[in-house]
């Protein structure tokens, strides 16, 4: 084999992006909302200050005994503290582990001590939601408390971890930290899925994964981050890295608005508002909290909106186009792959398409990601629009396995299965037509539950939909819909099966109907099916049956 003149064994890590960063984009800002009014409602900083304090965490952590390899856990909002942490471990050679805040609280102390976290940093407003756990983490030495608020929850009878205040630590240090030179391979950060079924599990991106997802964050095959961008990050930072934004934003000088726990759709138009953005990302049950609550927010200076963690709703797209002129783009993927390997720009040659057409399709398979369908049998689908398989995806930033877990039937021959039913054109765009687990099997035809949802919701009565399906002693499984309707509005099973009736196949149409206050959503925000299905196991649905 002929060798190369390059520079093959030149590391991607963290480390050249944090450099970066500080050096050539110092006066890019990091902008955290407090809540507060005025002048005092945010706290602003320089990527330059960002990287000082970065250096100063790295140092304070290492006087703590924190080494390569060691975990150290974050329980905090989306802010600057985050993105300190986001810079500082695992350029010093640790692992970042982003603790989702909204886990049971059986479900946060499995996922602390399966990655065996050594340190947790935790903002002092959710301190009692860690405390419930405190007594359960053996192997947690330090707790490093952020902001002002009571953190005595976290001291045990017993001593336990040492409580340490973080703004002390970073005091007693100075910006200049000496970083350690990292393999691109070596674990950079930890996300768990969050559990739908079973204990969560891990997953454990290198800083090569890392590097590389961030680059394809800012082609135009995604979202064309740059420097003259203002990026609202609401996805939470520790779901997936917040889509991959932080690192991105880092690498290109884009400025970075933190809301925290301000996720309402009142304070998001202030903050809009007030700081104008460029870009967003959120689960569609925020966007749809926005457009409906608070529909005269002025997104004149968005040039989009990302959606993803679950299908975006045509009613949701159309939406955005017509109350604020702004375009949404639908994105896919997972925890397992880092996430993004699809996004729904629509393509040059529109056909017969219309651009909201293309808009709702799950969208174009990214450049760095190979992706494939196969039958039941393992045998591999074509790319022809119709036929249907589950999504299997390779690639720089898709995980191999689980940390620590074996599931052979997940990873087979390189390839990660990622459950997704779906046909894929011959361009390229997927369209994803359920979970594997969703998809419902009636008389011998599928039905996809997401086009049914995704349809529902676009009914100008409907706020929320959610469909899944229920035995039948005739057709095996047959749909059921469970709807949450607009405030102020009315509309029965009639009427709804009826408006379905216009714009969908006659055998996927629901005989069974539920009016609920609200979809219960997973600590992600999606929608969450398997509670909806053991509410109806369990005769809490009332449900009405029509012809």
């Amino acid at each position: 084999m002929l060798q190369s003149t390059m520079q093959d064994d030149y590391q991607l890590t963290l480390l050249p992006i944090l450099r970066y960063g500080r050096q050539v984009h110092s006066k890019s800002k990091i902008i955290t909302f407090t809540g507060a009014e005025g002048d005092a409602g945010y706290q602003e900083s320089t990527f330059a200050q960002v990287a000082d304090r970065a250096d100063q965490l790295a140092a304070a952590l290492t006087r703590l005994g924190v080494r390569a390899g060691d975990r150290v856990g974050t329980f905090l909002w989306n802010n600057q503290t985050h993105m300190e942490a986001y810079l500082a471990i695992p350029c010093m050679g640790a692992v970042l582990h982003t603790l989702n805040i909204r886990l049971f609280p059986e479900q946060l102390s499995f996922v602390i001590n399966h990655a065996d976290d050594q340190v947790i940093i935790v903002d002092a407003s959710i301190a009692p939601l860690l405390a419930r756990v405190r007594d359960q983490l053996p192997n947690v030495r330090h707790i490093i408390v952020k902001g002002p608020g009571d953190a005595s929850s976290l001291v045990g009878p017993d001593g336990g971890a040492d409580v340490l205040d973080y703004d002390e630590l970073l005091a007693a240090e100075r910006p200049g930290f000496d970083y350690p030179e990292v393999v691109e391979s070596a674990g950079a950060a930890m996300c768990y899925t969050s559990g739908t079924t079973g204990n969560p599990k891990g997953v454990m991106y290198s800083h090569r994964s890392t590097y590389m997802h961030s680059l394809m964050v800012t082609s135009t095959a995604n979202i064309a981050l740059s420097e003259r961008d203002r990026m609202l990050v609401i996805v939470p930072m520790f779901h997936a890295n917040a889509w991959g934004t932080p690192y991105a934003a880092w690498m290109i000088g884009a400025d970075l608005v933190f809301p925290q726990q301000f996720l309402q759709a009142a304070p998001i138009a202030r903050i809009i508002h007030e700081t104008r953005p460029t870009l967003t990302g959120a689960v569609p049950t925020v966007l749809n909290d926005l457009l409906h609550n608070a529909p005269d927010t002025d997104m004149s200076t968005f040039r989009l909106v990302m959606c993803g963690g679950s299908a975006v709703p045509r009613g949701l797209i159309d939406g955005y186009r017509d109350n604020f002129g702004v375009p949404i783009v639908q994105g896919w993927g997972m925890t397992e792959t880092s996430p993004v390997c699809a996004i729904g720009h629509p393509p040059k040659e529109m056909g017969s398409l219309s651009e909201t057409d293309w808009r709702v399709k799950t969208g174009r398979v990214a450049p760095g990601v190979e992706l494939r369908i196969t039958d039941d049998t393992g045998a591999v689908q074509p790319w022809d629009g119709e036929s249907l398989g589950e999504i299997e995806v390779r690639g720089s930033w898709i995980t191999a396995s689980y940390y620590n877990v074996d599931d052979a039937e997940k990873f087979h021959d390189g390839w990660l299965r990622t459950g997704d039913v779906a046909s894929v054109m011959p361009n390229g765009y997927v369209m994803i037509s359920d979970r594997a687990k969703d998809v419902i099997k009636s008389g011998g035809e599928w039905i996809s539950s997401v086009d049914l949802e995704n349809t529902l919701m676009g009914h100008p009565a409907v706020l929320e939909a959610a469909v899944f399906g229920v035995p039948d002693d005739r057709w095996d499984e047959r749909p059921l819909a469970c709807v949450v309707l607009k405030p102020d509005v009315s509309a029965g099973a009639d009427e709804l099966r009826t408006w379905l009736g216009e714009r969908t196949a006659k055998f996927c149409l629901p005989e069974r109907w539920a009016f609920i206050g609200e979809v219960p959503k997973t600590s992600v925000g999606k929608f969450d099916k398997k509670v909806l299905r053991a509410r109806h196991e369990a005769g809490e649905l009332v449900v009405e049956k029509i012809a």
